[in-house]
Parts: C-alpha cells; structure tokens; sequence
C-alpha cells in the first residue's frame, strides 16, 4: 500500500496547500527510518508549547497510537489506524464525539496526522484472503515518523529553556534572599546609608515582575539584583575594612565576660504548673510541681525575674547564656552582649536548623520576642536530640497558648546537664 498518495477531504472540506505539504512531506520518509512510537509521544509532550498543540490534543493522538499495533513506526509498515470516533471516545476516557472531532482537525492542521477518507468517509481497513490489510482508511501517522527528527530536536529546545528559567528562578531566590539579609544586618549594626531607600527599590524590582515573566525579563531581573547586591557587598566592606580593630584581646575578654556572668545564678527560676496536670508527667518534661513552683515562684520575683509575651516568664539574659553557651557563636563577632544580640543570633540559627520564618514569628507573638529567642537557643543546644526543630517548635508554640509551657524548667535541665545548676543559698 502506498501512504504517499495525495487524498483530498470528504464532504465539506477543502482542499488547502498546507494539507497538500503535509501530505507531500509524509512522503519523504529515509528507507530504513524507525522511532519508537511511545518515544516519539513523550518528545510530543514536551515540543507542545512549540507544535502549537495541547493536552486533549495529545490524548487523542496517545489514543490514536495505541490502536497502532506496532511498538515501532517504519517506512515498511502501514501507518494507518481506522478507530472510529466511538472508539477514540472510550480510549480519551470518554471525551466527547465533538471534542474529539476537533482534536483530529487540530493534529492535522499541525501535520503530524495525515487524512485518507474512504469514498464515503468512514474509516475502515479491506483485507485480502490471508488477512492482510489490503487497503486502508483512517489517519496516517506518517508525518510522526516523517518529523521525528524535528520533534526531538524541539523537545530538546523546550527542556533546556526550562532547566534555563529553572536555573534563573534559582539565582533570582538567592539574590533576594541575599539583598534582604544584607540590609537587615545593616539596619541591625546602624551602618550609615539610606537603607530604607534601597529596600524600596528592591521591592520595587521584585513586584515589577509580571506573574508569568519571559524568560528576557527574568534575565533582566537578575543582572538588576546582581547589580544592587553588589553595591550593598561594597558598602559593607568598605565599612568592616575601616572599623576592623588591630587584636582581638577586647573581644575574647568581653566574650568571657558575657559568657560566665556569674552573679545571674542566684536562684532557680521556675514557673506553676497548669492545675490537673499529673505530676509524673511534670516531672518527665522537667516541670516543677504546683507547691514547688509557688514556693520558687516567690524567690524568683525577689530576684528579679519578669513576665513577657504569652504569660511567660523572661529570665536574664546572662542565665539563658549560661544554660545555652552554643549560641555565642552566632552573635556578632562570635559574643552576645544584648537582648538584640541574641535576638540576631536566634534568627541565623532558625535559619540553619531549616524553621521557617512564619513558625519563628508565630512563637514570637505567642511568647515574646526574648522568650523566642531564649527557645531558639535550648533548641540548638539540644539539637541533637530533636528531630524537627520547626516542629518542635510549633509544638512549644501551642502548649505556651494553652499554658502548659514554661522556659525556667528547660534552662534549668540544661544547666544541670552543664554542672552549672547548683542553688546559692543564703
């Protein structure tokens, strides 16, 4: 059977020259040309947005395929299949007749399917006396075979544009996390500059961005935000540059001093437990007993300590460093010196314990930003006993709204653990 004779439409149709190049490029297939036909389907799938076809186009010719018998599409084969619109329905999982009507007309038009009507339109097959087809009516897949090369090499374009704007989406995240990190430590440090200024041209760059960008405006996007973070990276050094000290003895005495500020144990902060609370699950969770924790309570107050956000407890600023030294490493110059010191410190670490930002700010209202902070740091310290320091945190987040949550216990069991945990009495 010869695929290469030009047909013309049945009934209304005309007769168009693009319908007459498809079919004459059908024709110039190489002699030993072969692809798989699932191969080819998936190189459709991808060169889609280029072919100018869509999804239901597609799964009435994945549907058109698999009446193909062949796992191969040769030269040597027919390539015709005659499934009726009824059949081509049930394999579309019920696609309507008229939809799949529309479909056929739409993979023709883009010439990857070629149509030999039957004198009165019907698709159908004539066979000889051994049962091989003799003469067919249907769609011809031979412009799949035809293009194959041309459809893999679109498929190729349109995965390396995507991995592109993968990698551009990418490096476009870690500028903006990189600028706003930036300025926020230049905020922190009262570095001179018009900060506010940059930030708002920063945002400004950012919801300048329409929502489905090409890829020329992200490229642009970037080389601006490369630009801008540059000159914030300039500013900075020239600012460490000229306020780098000759030794670092004031440093390391400071950071002894903030270390171990020994008159802060005075006494063991403690909290009252929630009423009904069982007191072997207090004692498991390091919570004091109701008599206790009035009593302590009471010595507390006398001491100095104070309630934050959440109804909880805020405790010195030298105990929380005293039970949790680890976090020294994180605050400036590797010293806390200040309540915003810690503060600074907890948020690098949330960051590299994988908390995200709204669980932080969750706890932060619940607790109290101090009281957040004095959590971020018995995590850390604990760190390698918890599993999912954000959910860990969330959990401490709720109990603290019902509660049922208290920082003097925590602290104390880890200045136990560090053999600092002895009253001074008297």
């Amino acid at each position: 059977m010869h695929t290469t004779n030009v047909t013309t439409p049945f009934g209304r149709r005309s007769m168009t020259l693009g319908m007459l190049a498809n079919q004459v490029m059908a024709g110039e297939i190489k002699p030993d040309q072969s692809v798989g036909k699932w191969k080819l389907f998936r190189a459709l799938c991808e060169a889609k947005p280029l072919l100018g076809i869509g999804d239901r186009a597609l799964a009435v010719l994945n549907a058109l395929l698999s009446f193909y018998p062949k796992n191969e599409l040769a030269q040597g084969n027919d390539l015709i299949v005659f499934p009726s619109n009824i059949q081509l329905s049930l394999r579309t999982h019920g696609m309507a007749e008229q939809t799949v009507r529309r479909h056929l007309a739409a993979l023709v038009g883009a010439g990857l399917l070629v149509r030999k009507d039957s004198p009165n339109g019907k698709r159908y097959v004539r066979r000889d006396r051994t049962g091989e087809v003799d003469e067919a009516f249907g769609f011809s897949l031979a412009p799949l075979l035809a293009r194959a090369e041309e459809i893999e090499q679109l498929a190729a374009e349109v995965m390396a544009e995507r991995l592109h704007v993968q990698r551009l989406r990418e490096r476009i995240t870690l500028c903006r996390r990189d600028i706003a990190k930036l300025i926020e430590a230049a905020v922190e440090e009262e570095i001179p500059g018009d900060w506010q200024g940059l930030y708002r041209e920063f945002r400004d760059l950012i919801e300048g961005l329409p929502r489905s960008p090409t890829v020329a405006q992200l490229e642009l996007l970037l080389d601006e935000l490369e630009v801008q973070r540059a000159g914030i990276l300039n500013r900075l050094e020239i600012r460490i540059k000229s306020t780098k000290q000759s030794g670092n003895a004031d440093y390391i005495e400071r950071h002894i001093q903030n270390s171990k500020p020994e008159s802060f144990i005075e006494f063991e902060p403690s909290f009252e437990t929630k009423r009904g609370a069982k007191a072997e699950q207090d004692n498991d969770r390091g919570v004091v007993t109701p008599e206790k924790g009035r009593g302590e309570a009471e010595q507390s107050r006398q001491s100095g300590g104070r309630n934050d956000g959440g109804g909880l407890k805020s405790f010195p600023l030298g105990l929380v460093l005293q039970a949790c030294p680890e976090i020294l490493a994180y605050g400036p110059d590797g010293v806390i010196r200040n309540w915003r010191d810690l503060m600074a410190a907890a948020v690098i670490v949330r960051s590299m314990l994988g908390v995200s930002p709204s669980a932080y700010e969750e706890a932060a209202n619940v607790m109290g930003p101090e009281n957040a902070a004095t959590v971020m740091a018995c995590i850390l310290e604990r760190g390698g006993h918890i599993n999912s320091a954000g959910g860990y945190l969330r959990g401490l987040t709720r109990r603290s709204e019902k509660g049922e949550f208290a920082i003097g216990p925590m602290l104390m069991a880890l200045l136990r653990a560090h053999g600092e945990g002895r009253l001074k009495v008297g």
